[in-house]
């Protein structure tokens, strides 16, 4: 009888395998995210693309949680209707939209196929082959961020005083496998450009193969559901209200974090998007090499992201990790900037960075927003973090126009490599002052995750 009333989260067995399924979710987000990193030349060559245009295709993506506050109206639709009804409606988005980006990048639209007449009447100065494109990019980002809110919700449900922290370091780790397929495997398909076209809808196929696995996830949701309402008397979901946000904005440690978030990640996620080409520029690597070396910087957070969760869960000091992770990432790209020390090491560094804000930025929300409300605080970290990721791929992409006019071969990325040791500097002060608001006002940041 024990084992009937047991709940599914009580099992070991079935966090783990539900962290698998939502992780192979992220993976194949972050696999679509970063797939076009090292066909950045091929693009370029293929459509005429400019920098500048390269920087609006990456950044189009944040413009649905830039603009239209999508991460975090989905945050909170996440917390009034539940995982399944969002999870799925997003999920969804994000798969429409990576395939509508592989047919913009296909052969049969570029011979004019549906849509191409349409594309080809407004704005001349763009392709019909970048405008099927942006919008795909633009519906997959509209998935794509709430999709990960969603996940950082399961992981809460399932795995709260259970290795919370670790289990945010898998997830990571997930995304960072994702990554690292991406950069090997997109350079290899795409075989220097004849098959470019292919390498693009196997990324997209394999986000539709992420939306069968959360339809998997789904039935288990509902299984632990009907089990907990056995035990738990059912209360009715709260509304959403704005005074929510007016709490969860006054919270200073809170907006430190995000504003961490926003100029860590900036500092990263649009780097990885220019590095192969920085690589093949500056360092002489071919595609395939630039992918490898790139690719050393998920692999390499998908091993740490866990073990540092794992002390977080245990030992604390998650702003002290956040301040080390932010120092990091300054001397890296000043290395970059300023030296011809082979790219391995340094990116190696890199990885650990983005292993040691992560694991202690996610799950410390824990600690500042109730249970009710996490959805809503994930969606404002996730939009405020997407207007990083709009602005400074594209911003990237003007500087080294800039810097580079007529569009040289080989570039010089000094100036925009030096951009995102700025950022760095910017994301280690409001790491410091996380700490500091800790230590005046005991949070319990700095304390272990088991710890409320």
């Amino acid at each position: 009888m024990e084992k009937v009333r047991r709940a599914l989260n009580d099992s070991p067995a079935m966090r783990w395998a539900v962290l698998v399924l939502v992780g192979f979710v992220l993976s194949v987000n972050y696999y679509f995210y970063d797939a076009f990193s090292t066909l950045k030349d091929l693009l370029l060559k293929e459509f005429n693309f400019t920098n500048t245009d390269y920087g609006l295709f990456v950044s189009f993506y944040s413009i649905p949680n830039t603009f239209l506050l999508m991460a975090v109206i989905g945050g909170a639709i996440l917390d009034r209707f539940g995982i399944r009804r969002t999870g799925f409606m997003f999920v969804f988005f994000m798969a429409f939209g990576a395939l509508l980006t592989a047919y913009g990048a296909s052969d049969y639209y570029s011979a004019g196929g549906p849509g191409y007449g349409l594309m080809a009447s407004f704005l001349p100065n763009y392709s019909p082959e970048l405008k099927m494109m942006l919008l795909g990019r633009f519906f997959f980002g509209l998935g794509a961020e709430t999709s990960i809110v969603v996940v950082s919700k399961i992981l809460v449900k399932w795995f709260k005083g259970k290795n919370l922290a670790l289990a945010f370091g898998l997830k990571v780790g997930f995304g960072r496998l994702g990554t690292f397929a991406a950069l090997q495997v997109s350079p290899v398909v795409a075989g220097g450009g004849p098959n470019l076209t292919t390498a693009v809808w196997l990324a997209a196929i394999l986000v539709l193969s992420g939306l069968l696995a959360f339809m998997v996830y789904m039935l288990l949701d509902a299984k632990l559901d009907k089990q907990v309402a056995l035990t738990t008397p059912k209360a009715a979901p709260e509304k959403f209200s704005f005074k929510d946000l007016g709490v969860i904005l006054s919270n200073r440690p809170f907006i430190y974090i995000v504003l961490l978030c926003v100029t860590f990640y900036s500092a990263v996620f649009p780097f990885v998007s220019y590095a192969p080409d920085f690589f093949a520029d500056k360092f002489g690597f071919t595609d395939v090499q630039s992918g490898r070396v790139t690719s050393l910087l998920p692999i390499g957070t998908a091993f740490f992201t866990p073990l540092f969760g794992f002390i977080i869960d245990r030992y604390g000091k998650s702003a002290t990790a956040m301040i080390l992770g932010s120092l990091i990432v300054l001397g890296v790209h000043l290395t970059f900037a300023y030296t011809m020390v082979s790219p391995y090491i340094p990116v190696i560094f890199l990885g650990i960075a983005f292993s040691l804000v992560p694991a202690a930025m996610w799950p410390s929300m824990v600690k500042l927003v109730k249970d009710s409300r996490i959805g809503t605080a994930y969606g404002i970290m996730y939009s405020v973090q997407n207007l990083g990721l709009w602005g400074i791929p594209l911003l990237a992409g003007i500087i080294l126009d800039k810097t580079n006019p007529g569009n040289p071969l080989v570039a010089d990325y000094t100036m925009t490599i030096l951009m995102f040791a700025g950022l760095g500097l910017v994301g280690l002060l409001f790491s410091l002052l996380l700490k500091f608001e800790d230590k005046k006002k005991a949070f319990g940041i700095e304390l272990p995750l088991n710890k409320k």
